[in-house]
């Protein structure tokens, strides 16, 4: 088997007290304020949503060598004050799963001040099988040098403090982790049910069903929760209609005459479930369990491929759906006219759930719908839509898309015969769908060759839907449905509208002015050669923005400024926060880190990055500053001018001669 090396260099944590105990979670949904994932550059881990014990998140390798070992880093700069806890019974507990690949043993390395002491422990093993395993370390059972720590003080150098946790192997393959926590009494995640079947999520395909899970360690009876709305599950107590009852068995039955829901479940239905641990002989009882779904499928069709409103590659394509619940025979309608697809009775009978419609027209909107019958009755379909190559397409935001800001321009690509464009915006879908040149929902019309729409600033947390019909040869065509949610920010700067044609004004550099020709300024926005922006390593979407610094040869500062033409007032929506994500490297020149901001009027107001070695940093880390640190140094914040990001006296802080390369990307103001 392959030996994997894990060494715990580096502990960080949110110091919680919760019912089971002394608690201090680590790392479960994201890293705790000042908490990062980045020791190395070579190796190290990523916050991923890809395949999570539990919740939305987890933590992945980014996997890369050095020299004979790939180093592990994990989370770090924690400072987790532990000094509160009982060292006999303190333990580390976490859910790792190594993937297809054998990991022989797992070492921890728990650091103090200064990296000393060092504590160690190979005492767990993790199997080659897929799928999560609970590991729980007594924190006395590592070892410094061979020998354990008598105490707490000894453990931590005599300062009750945890400071870094990663894990390390010595060979290629996947791994993820999950839920780390320590902990001081007994409980956590390891009191809690877990394994739930059905998954998470997951389809049950069925009117009846049995829930099953893994008891929680301790636990003696489950009190079972279940009904059809998640905060009502998850806020239920043993008074509540969603109260099941308690139990021995690890094992609930649904659907059945005499259990919840005795007429069966609702096909098109998603119910919520949740397991609370019970033993009466210990305080902290019951453990409140996580809530968990399952969804029994609809008796309409589901999953269509293509995608709803998606743009095809070519001119031939076969449709095909997920049949609805119970399906025996599906009706396919099939053309180029919504309405037309919406209220037609007669269509195709197919006895398989795929449909070819033969060659289709370039610069065309078709739109489909699939009708199911279960031999009892039939089921009308929704009417999904897709473009041939040609057509109205390429919307941004994307269609989906989420977090969006609340000053977002929509963007469209015209289509190849179109002389001008009718763009519609609303709340509902069917009302945008329908809506005319009379409507409320109308943004009025374009010209060929502006292909944006301005809607203002956009309600926080609310999903929109839009479209873009074309006008050409005095004929309109009705484009597909798109659809958005808008986040909680405004969007300074993410980068993505930079190009490589600095003929036409559109390098980072022509808009981020750097130290060109400034005497002092030894800043370099973006690359000598294209592509000027960066490509490879961003943050969010597909460019950041490259930020070369040279506080060389009598020059202090190194900074690049831009301009602002649009979202010039930081005090609308109650915005109260500027965000921004950077990244350096292990070789750049310690050099303080800081934004400025400025109007035609007074100075600029600075603040400075509290960490003044950030910049050697080599993984993204978000940075938040309140508005009030600007508007403290009297900034009139309903008018900023100018933004500028740079390294060195700028920022009041000592500067040592240096140079290196900063990485910066997704700047936003947030509503907090």
């Amino acid at each position: 088997m392959t030996k994997f090396t894990f060494t715990l260099t580096a502990v960080i944590a949110l110091s919680t007290t919760i019912a089971l105990g002394g608690e201090w979670i680590i790392f479960s949904e994201e890293l705790p304020p000042g908490a990062d994932l980045g020791l190395r550059g070579d190796s190290q881990f990523v916050v991923s949503d890809s395949h999570p014990c539990r919740g939305a998140n987890h933590l992945v390798r980014d996997f890369a060598t050095w020299g004979d070992w790939a180093w592990i880093t994990g989370i770090m700069n924690l400072n987790l004050d532990l000094s509160g806890i009982d060292f006999d019974t303190a333990y580390l507990e976490f859910y790792i799963d190594g993937g297809t690949t054998a990991i022989g043993y797992l070492e921890l390395r728990l650091a103090g001040p200064a990296w000393d002491p060092d504590f160690q422990t190979t005492s767990v093993t993790v199997d080659d099988q897929p799928g999560y395993e609970l590991f729980q370390v007594m924190l006395k059972d590592f070892t410094y040098n061979g020998a354990g720590a008598a105490n707490l003080d000894e453990f931590t150098g005599g300062t009750g403090m945890i400071d870094r946790i990663s894990w390390g192997f010595g060979a290629a393959g996947d791994l993820f982790v999950d839920e780390v926590r320590i902990l001081d009494a007994a409980g956590g995640v390891a009191a809690l049910a877990s394994n739930p079947d059905p998954a998470d999520g997951a389809y049950h395909e069925d009117t009846w069903v049995t829930l099953s899970w893994k008891p929680g360690q301790g636990a003696v009876s489950h009190d079972v929760y279940l009904g059809d709305t998640l905060d009502v599950v998850n806020d239920a107590t043993r008074d509540a209609e969603e109260f099941r009852g308690n139990q021995m068995e690890d094992y609930y039955v649904a659907g059945f005459p005499g259990f919840a829901y005795p007429e069966g479940l609702v096909p098109g239905a998603t119910y919520y479930w949740r397991i609370d641990e019970v033993n009466d002989a210990d305080p902290n009882s019951p453990w409140k369990g996580d809530v968990w779904s399952f969804s029994v499928p609809p008796k309409t069709a589901y999953d269509p491929t293509p995608a709803d409103s998606a743009e095809i590659a070519g001119t031939t394509v076969t449709l095909r759906w997920t049949m609805g619940f119970g399906a025996k025979l599906h009706t396919v309608y099939f053309g180029d006219d919504y309405n037309q697809v919406n209220d037609a009775a007669v269509g195709v009978p197919t006895g398989s759930a795929s449909y070819n419609p033969g060659p289709l027209e370039e610069e065309k909107v078709y739109y489909w719908r699939i009708d199911e019958f279960d031999g009892m009755g039939t089921f009308k379909g929704d009417v999904w839509t897709f473009t041939t190559p040609g057509a109205v397409g390429n919307p941004q935001p994307a269609n989906g898309a989420t977090d969006v800001a609340m000053d977002t321009t929509l963007t469209w690509t015209a289509a190849n015969n179109a002389a001008s464009h009718q763009v519609y915006l609303g709340l509902d879908r069917d009302t945008v769908r329908s809506a005319d040149t009379g409507s409320p929902e109308y943004g009025g019309p374009k010209a060929l060759g502006d292909e944006s729409y301005d809607p203002g600033l956009l309600e926080l947390g609310t999903s929109y839907y839009w479209r873009v019909d074309e006008v050409y040869n005095g004929k309109t065509v009705k484009g597909p449905i798109w659809t958005f949610t808008v986040g909680d920010f405004l969007l300074v700067e993410d980068f993505e509208s930079y190009t490589d044609d600095d003929a036409a004004g559109q390098a980072i550099w022509q808009h981020w002015i750097d130290g060109f020709g400034i005497a002092d300024n030894g800043a370099q926005v973006g690359y000598l050669m294209p592509p000027y922006a960066e490509r490879t390593s961003v943050h969010g979407g597909l460019q950041s923005m490259p930020l070369l610094y040279a506080n060389e040869t009598g020059v202090t500062n190194s900074e690049g400024v831009k301009t602002l033409t649009t979202l010039r007032d930081w005090t609308q929506a109650g915005v109260n926060e500027l965000s921004l994500w950077f990244r350096g490297a292990s070789g750049n020149a310690a050099a303080p880190l800081y934004v400025a901001i400025s109007n035609s009027a007074g100075s600029p107001a600075v603040v400075a990055h509290e960490d003044p070695d950030a910049v050697t940093g080599s993984t993204w880390s978000e940075w938040r500053i309140s508005l009030s640190a600007f508007a403290d140094q009297g900034m009139d914040l309903s008018n900023v001018d100018k933004m500028a990001i740079g390294l060195g006296s700028k920022s009041g802080m000592a500067s040592a001669d240096g140079s290196g390369t900063m990485f910066i990307d997704d700047i936003r103001l947030y509503r907090r």
